[in-house]
This record gives structure tokens, sequence and C-alpha cells, in this order.
């Protein structure tokens, strides 16, 4: 195994370019775009995620010895592609949404400028990236809004794979989650992480409170005890006899989380732990976490909904070639007519229409049309001959990318957060 991404790809990429190479048409000049077609599960806005670890990986996409004697082996490509691949690197321009962004069917999110050659290698990697972050990220902006200003942790790691953990614990917070379970989100992507103790530890010892004083005498009497193993009232009853007043939190992971989370504050109140927080992990989604806005419920925290995307776990984008450079140095827009898959063709430049604060429109400018007046231009530079923006990748990129998410989902209007399936919230306008 390498550090190279370069086949975390789909054969068809390499065949093309192979016969891409044979006919010469390899170094033309294309654009190649990301977009939506549509929004996953009929939501009204989505979140763009992944940007800033596809920057990394693409510059990762090289073809080593290994990569190389892989492709000899199993003929995948000619040995004059292999020769070409074996000095390759990207070295095109790449501009985009910013990380965080809100995005409508239509939007052009990510606009990758290269020979035919370069920018199709990279269809797999985009697509695989940006499908599932912003799946996750789509999901837990809908989380953190049901919510209400409550905080929402992600806690999905055993519900995916191992990487995907990684992705869906980045996206889950540059939605608005406060916090993952996820030690390598932490480490590599400077996400908080948070966590306790599960029912193995409190069946461990030889009773509850006895499990409960252990954890106090460790993680101090702020910790978060988990009360349902056994009998709830027991278990709050033991909480409280553990961590006494300055207990932190008790967690609710199971049973009928509407009522049990009315009766558990009632009794924390009358131990006299009126600052004690109750906590709640029982299969959350954004439908199960609204239904409880008006219960006294402190903070949530969601697993197998959030990594999986809701309900939609890729986000439906695709990769197009839009224009190709002539011979004579002029730009032809392309574009798919398949029947329920058309694309638009021609380079294009979106911009978030405003009024009073508020979008009223995703407006795209195709080619060399105007821009609209009172609009927030939504593309910036992500990559520059092959080298990433320096504030586009990294662990403060994914800080960055949070704070923009806010601001950006601030501008919706308020239909934008309904959570029954429905059209975009504003439309999306194509001006020629």
């Amino acid at each position: 195994m390498t550090d190279s991404t370069a086949l975390l790809t789909d054969r068809y990429e390499l065949t093309m370019l192979d016969a891409a190479l044979h006919s010469g048409a390899h170094e033309r000049p294309c654009v190649f775009e990301a977009f939506g077609r549509s929004l996953p599960g009929g939501r009204r806005y989505g979140i763009v995620a992944g940007t800033g670890r596809l920057l990394e990986l693409i510059e990762r996409f090289r073809f080593g010895d290994e990569e190389l004697e892989y492709l000899r082996q199993a003929q995948i490509v000619s040995e004059a592609t292999l020769d070409w691949l074996a000095d390759f690197r990207f070295r095109g321009d790449i501009r985009g949404y910013r990380e965080g962004e809100v995005y409508f069917p239509g939007s052009p999110l990510l606009v990758v400028e290269a020979p035919f050659g370069e920018g199709v290698l990279l269809e797999t990697l985009i697509l695989s990236v940006l499908n599932y972050d912003s799946a996750v990220a789509t999901a837990a902006a809908r989380m953190v809004s049901a919510a209400r200003g409550r905080p929402v942790a992600e806690m999905g790691s055993r519900r995916t794979g191992e990487r995907s953990a990684v992705a869906a614990a980045r996206a889950a917070y540059i939605a608005g989650f406060g916090a993952t379970s996820n030690l390598e989100a932490g480490r590599e992507w400077g996400v908080p992480t948070m966590g306790t103790a599960a029912h193995a530890f409190t069946m461990l010892h030889d009773d509850e409170l006895s499990a409960f004083r252990a954890q106090v005498a460790t993680l101090g009497p702020s910790t978060t005890l988990l009360v349902d193993t056994y009998d709830i009232p027991t278990g709050v009853e033991n909480a409280v006899r553990a961590g006494g007043s300055e207990l932190g939190a008790v967690r609710l992971d199971s049973g009928d989380l509407l009522t049990l989370v009315g009766e558990v504050r009632e009794q924390l109140d009358r131990l006299g732990n009126t600052s004690t927080r109750i906590t709640v992990t029982n299969d959350l989604d954004e439908n199960a976490i609204a239904a409880l806005a008006a219960t006294p419920v402190d903070s949530f925290g969601v697993g197998t909904s959030v990594v999986t995307g809701s309900g939609s776990p890729a986000a439906g984008m695709v990769y197009k070639l839009v224009a190709k450079q002539l011979d004579d140095g002029t730009w032809l827009p392309v574009e798919k007519r398949s029947a329920h898959k058309q694309t638009h063709g021609g380079s294009k430049h979106p911009y978030r229409v405003l009024e009073d604060g508020r979008a009223v429109s995703e407006t795209i400018a195709v080619a060399a049309a105007e821009a609209p007046a009172s609009a927030r231009a939504l593309h910036v530079p992500l990559m520059a001959a092959g080298v990433p923006e320096a504030g586009a990748i990294g662990p403060d990129a994914v800080a960055a990318a949070r704070e923009h998410r806010a601001d950006a989902v601030a501008e919706l209007p308020d239909r934008a957060f309904r959570l029954a399936a429905g059209e975009p919230a504003i439309p999306t306008v194509y001006v020629v």
C-alpha cells in the first residue's frame, strides 16, 4: 500500500485517457463541472462539504511504481499511457463553492479547468468525496436546525466504514454539530471530541452505583452518566448519589424519550440537581429531534442517521464536460441532451441574489453573461496549477467552513427549514 490516491477511481477514467492519447485529444483544454441535478430526499437546500480533504487527495493523485505495475499486470492501459501516467500530476486550476456553502440544483460546485487527460482522471475521486460528505453535511444541517440551538454531537463511527467515519465527523462539524466521538477526526481535522462510557462499563461492575462512582472519580463530577442500563429512575438516583449536585449530565439511550425526558427532568429537580443536563442518543434523526423540541432535553447525540445522510447517503452529484477549446483558441460549450439527464453547457459563474439579506435565487451566469445586481459571488479559487489554496485545506479550513456555513444558512428564507419533502427553497436561474 502507498500514499497514492491514483487508484481510488473507476477503470473507465483510465481507458478514456488511453483512447484520448491515441487520438491526440488528451491535451485539449477543457472545463469540467461537478453539480447536482436535484437535492436528495426532496430537501430544501444542500451544504457543500469535503472540498478541503478532496484537494489534499488530488495532490496525492500520483502513479508510483506499485500503481503502474498493477495497471501493467492487469493490462488496463497501453505502455504509452503507462509512460504518460508515470510523470502525471494534476496541474490544472479548480474553482468552486466555498466549503460550508449552501447549494441548490444546478449549482456548479466545483469547476476543473485542465487538459482533458488531467481533468477526466479526477471524476471518480471528486464525486466520491463530494457526494458523501455533502450528503452527511446536508442531513446534519437539518438536525442542527431541528435542535433549535441545543448542542448536537456526532457518534456514528460504528455505523459506517472506518475512513467514512472520519469524513462524516468532519462534515457534520462543518454543518454545525458541536463534537464527535471519533478521535481520528479530532487528530486530523481539529474536530472537538467527546465520550464517557457505554453500558458495558456499568455491567462490568458489581452494581450500577459502583460503576458511576468509578466514572466520577476518574472523569470528575461534570461527566455524563448513562442511566438506562437497568431501571431509569433508579439509575438517576444512583447518578445523583455518585455525582452530587455538580453532576454534569445524564444520558438516555432507550425508551419512549418523549415521555422519559420530562420524567427524568422532574426527578433530577426533585433531587436538587437542577443544573444537571439531559442528553439523548436513541436512534435520532432530524424528525425525532424536532419531536423532542418541546421537552426539557439539553443536547442530542446522533449516530446512524447522520453518517448515512439520514436516508440519502449520496448527494446525487455528477461530473460533466461543459466546454472545450477548439484549435483556433475559441471555446465551445458542450452539453448532454439525454432524456432527464440534460446538462447546461458553457463555463459558469454562480451568484446568490439577495433581497434584504435573504436569498431569493441562485443565479448562474453562463460564459460572459453579466453578474446580477445585489448578488454574492459564490466561486472562490481552490487550486492553481495543481497547488491547493492555503486557506482551503487543513484544520483551519474546517473551522472556517463551519463559520461560513452558519452565515450562508442565515441567508435562507424560512421555508428552507421545513423538514417535509418539497421544492428547493429558492429557484436556480440561468443567465446567458
